[in-house]
């Protein structure tokens, strides 16, 4: 099989192979200043910078108002994760989707659809849990099939694929529903959107119970290790990078960057403590993340899946099997709509003929801020997480405001807008 970094494959934010290292350029960050390298790698680190902006933005203006309200208090933040927890999720696939050079308009409607299947399930039809949520994501998974069949097979345009998948589902959600909300659930359900995970960590010191408000120690442990281990990954990849002829990071930038992520970890872990812990809903986020982060960067399918939306031709002349990688992604993405529409459904208690609208545009979105480009090829799973929180924090920090729906929309379209152009600015330099 040939390398298929030589088509296109993706090595990571600064990361350049020898072959494609530039004219009078070492493979080795270190006798580089931190400002040209931040030059160079301007989108991925500027987004991280933004996402900080925002969040003191919203802490400054909402602090400052005649009644102050606490934009990082435990129940804002707990909010955040609950009511973003649906953009993540579908972000992570749809990167893979747009990666690979293609787009998925329907996820919102799949959404609302298979959370009406699971509606349906539990209530009308009294199906365990344990049986109704892996039948809705096989559901999830056929639908992703269906389509990626028409993509990948026939070479449909997936715009015109998906839109039609939009609209379909739509009117299934519709017809399954009868124009009437179904609900509510049992707890076990909701708990995959409104549980916390208890603090076993602190009902294990007997001595704790003695007090009448304890911090939730296992959310603010599992903080800290979540810090420690991403800085000794960070140093194990750079590590590993140096061994093997790639430019890395100045020392100044590794150092700052990850004591950033520690330390907003560390902070947000503390908040939680101090009100019902982590969100269930947070802990599968985290376990996406890493899984999806280890195929995309770690994975020989990963790299082809970058190959193929990087350079099509190329890939297949390397023995990619392109068909199959993009009708994966697909089902993929089928499976992850399916999770998505059944928390928002949990979260909600009811199965609504209008849930997921407009969910597609957040998750697209979220993947073009977070660095993905349009032409496919690149984009990173952080990234995405970043754009989704972006998104996120934009939606709750303006609604903590009390702007009209008319203005977050134009906001957000101009943020989009803004990313877009600034994809192509930089490809055009």
């Amino acid at each position: 099989m040939a390398d298929v970094n030589n088509t296109g494959a993706h090595l990571g934010p600064g990361e350049r192979g020898v072959g494609g290292t530039r004219e009078g350029e070492g493979l080795s960050a270190n006798g580089r200043s931190g400002a040209a390298y931040l030059k160079d790698n301007l989108r991925e680190y500027g987004m991280l910078f933004a996402l900080l902006a925002i969040v003191l933005f919203f802490v400054a203006i909402l602090g400052l108002r005649e009644n102050p309200i606490d934009f990082l208090s435990p129940t804002n933040i707990t909010n955040l994760f609950l009511q973003n927890s649906y953009v993540i999720i579908m972000a992570l696939g749809m990167l893979l989707v747009i990666v690979a050079g293609h787009i998925d308009l329907s996820v919102g409607s799949v959404a609302a659809f298979t959370g009406a299947v699971a509606a349906l399930l539990t209530v009308e039809y009294d199906w365990p849990v344990y049986a109704a949520v892996p039948a809705c994501l096989a559901v999830g998974a056929l639908i992703g099939a269906a389509q990626g069949y028409w993509i990948a097979y026939w070479r449909i345009p997936s715009f015109i694929v998906t839109l039609a998948g939009m609209l379909v589902f739509r009117g299934l959600t519709l017809w399954i529903l009868g124009g009437r909300n179904i609900g509510p659930f049992e707890p076990s359900f909701q708990a995959l959107s409104n549980g916390f995970v208890p603090d076993v960590l602190g009902a294990a010191i007997p001595d704790l119970a003695a007090f009448e408000r304890q911090p939730n120690w296992t959310a603010l442990i599992v903080a800290i290790v979540a810090a420690l281990a991403i800085v000794v990954i960070g140093l194990r990849a750079r590590s590993r990078n140096l061994q093997h002829g790639m430019e890395v990071e100045p020392n100044g930038i590794f150092w700052a960057r990850n004591l950033i992520i520690a330390a907003a970890l560390v902070f947000v872990g503390w908040k939680l403590a101090g009100f019902r812990g982590i969100p269930t809903v947070a802990v599968s986020m985290a376990v996406l993340a890493v899984i999806y982060a280890f195929v995309t960067e770690s994975t020989t399918i990963g790299r082809r899946i970058y190959a193929i939306g990087g350079n099509l031709k190329a890939a297949r002349l390397s023995g990619i099997n392109a068909d199959r990688l993009t009708f994966l992604t697909f089902v993929n993405m089928g499976v992850l709509a399916a999770l998505a529409g059944m928390i928002v459904t949990a979260r909600l208690n009811s199965a609504t003929p209008k849930a997921g609208t407009g969910f597609e545009l957040d998750v697209i979105a979220a993947v073009f801020i977070g660095g993905a480009s349009m032409s496919g090829g690149s984009g990173r799973i952080v990234g995405a997480i970043i754009g989704a929180f972006i998104m996120g924090v934009m939606n709750n920090g303006m609604s903590m405001l009390g702007m009209g729906i008319d203005y977050q929309q134009v906001i957000k379209g101009l943020v989009l807008l803004a990313a877009v152009i600034f994809d192509v600015y930089n490809k055009n330099k």
